[in-house]
């Protein structure tokens, strides 16, 4: 198994335990010290439905963009940083939500790709 697919398996667990759906798609790239992730498919329909209004749209956004950045570090580093063998230093989230598109940029302690 490719290391990027066993990382996007961590992804897809985590985002299905905290929003209720996993991502449809995911594709990670490894470079240098990050983890640069494009999610498709990752809104609920209660999240489509609450979008089609621009208070909803907010609402998702901030939801989906904030609650990854302030959980993923506390409640799934270990699993992270055990897999990748490295320390996570700082993880940048956000979601276009009119396309149901995320990218999650995970920066780790060291060099990544040369393990």
């Amino acid at each position: 198994m490719r290391r990027e697919t066993g990382f996007n398996e961590i992804i897809r667990k985590v985002r299905k335990e905290l929003f209720g759906k996993g991502p449809e798609r995911i594709h990670t790239t490894f470079v240098d010290n990050m983890a640069i992730t494009m999610l498709y498919g990752n809104l609920t329909p209660s999240e489509k439905f609450l979008a089609q209004e621009p208070s909803g749209k907010e609402m998702v956004h901030a939801a989906r963009t904030k609650m990854v950045q302030k959980i993923y570090p506390v409640q799934f580093n270990k699993e992270l940083e055990d897999y990748m063998d490295s320390r996570l230093l700082h993880l940048f989230s956000d979601i276009k939500v009119e396309e149901d598109i995320a990218i999650s940029v995970f920066v780790f302690e060291d060099n990544i790709t040369a393990k």
